[in-house]
């Protein structure tokens, strides 16, 4: 089953280019800009990633960012996550990327954009690896702050496929970022909003999500399985669930493959992603043998599985009929 993972046409949907900041990358980072790390060797860096909650994840990710400063820096950061995503197959991704922990202290947003820009125009050429990038509100920051970097995204808004809302869900509802996404929704932005797994008040915020915001695209999701109302509406609208089985290890007491495999049997188009995989030690791949071996999934759910991530992207139709071509004549 490693070898038939290995070789399926992948895609990623819920992915933090940030998240992929490996260690090595990190202190070469650093070593270019200057800057001073509080660890001496890579695997002192990787013992301190310890988490047992989504805070304390946060304080050591956003701690992690520091050391990318300059244009290079974000086109490194990219091609080091895409030559990782050809070398698994993943054959389409939607990136995530957070310009304000990085325009917050003294980045300009130009920087971010150019730089990771550049890096999927080159892997598209270099590795076959088609990728979008989906611009994310950090919940916890006020939502004017929110509305001044979407307004700022309107120069580059060709290069971006949608917005997404992440960072610390407590205290910080959908509801807070409303007017913020329709505007992001008039401008012609998509949609997606994290309702992260087993937060305070996850069903209102599920909720919010779906009916108030309306958004096209789940991030987690999986307390959805506790209204059954909420999950005939994203039926309803085939909306999709982004799931990240090996970070929910690392969060909350368990990967939620239960979770999972319940939505894969009501129909509900659930996927298999790696959220920040430099931290939790698994990329797309390792995910899904986490997932198979948890459940003992079968060729065809697999397939089943990359089939439901092609057909809630982003993309024109044309493109995603060719995607799941590719999957049903791998397992063919």
């Amino acid at each position: 089953m490693k070898d038939f993972i290995a070789g399926l046409p992948k895609c990623e949907l819920h992915l933090h280019i940030e998240g992929t900041l490996e260690p090595e990358l990190k202190f070469e980072l650093a070593r270019r800009n200057g800057l001073e790390l509080p660890y001496a060797t890579v695997e002192e860096m990787r013992a301190a990633y310890t988490f047992d909650s989504l805070s304390s994840f946060l304080t050591i990710y956003y701690e992690g960012m520091r050391v990318l400063r300059t244009e290079p820096d974000f086109y490194d950061l990219a091609m080091a996550y895409l030559r990782k995503a050809a070398e698994q197959n993943v054959r389409y991704a939607e990136i995530f990327f957070d310009p304000q922990a990085h325009t917050s202290r003294g980045v300009p947003f130009d920087v971010v954009i150019r730089g990771l820009r550049r890096a999927l125009m080159d892997a598209y050429a270099q590795l076959g690896v088609r990728a979008q990038l989906i611009m994310c509100f950090l919940r916890d920051f006020q939502a004017e702050y929110a509305m001044a970097t979407l307004l700022e995204s309107l120069p580059y808004k060709e290069w971006i496929a949608g917005v997404g809302l992440d960072s610390d869900e407590k205290g910080n509802p959908p509801s807070k970022f409303a007017a913020v996404y329709e505007r992001a929704r008039q401008e012609g932005y998509l949609l997606t909003m994290h309702c992260d797994v087993d937060q305070d008040n996850a069903i209102e915020h599920i909720r919010q999500a779906i009916e108030d915001i309306g958004v096209d695209r789940i991030d987690h999701g999986v307390n959805i399985l506790e209204d059954q109302r909420l999950v005939e509406a994203v039926l309803a609208r085939g909306i999709g669930l982004t799931c990240c089985p090996i970070s929910n290890g690392y969060v909350t007491e368990s990967m939620k493959a239960e979770g999972i495999r319940k939505l894969m049997d009501l129909g509900v188009r659930v996927t298999i992603n790696s959220d920040d995989p430099a931290y939790f030690s698994g990329y797309v791949a390792e995910n899904l043998v986490a997932v198979q071996e948890a459940l003992q999934l079968g060729r065809e759910e697999l397939a089943q599985l990359q089939r439901n991530a092609f057909e809630i992207t982003w993309l024109p139709r044309q493109l995603k009929d060719a995607y799941v071509a590719e999957v049903d004549a791998y397992v063919s």
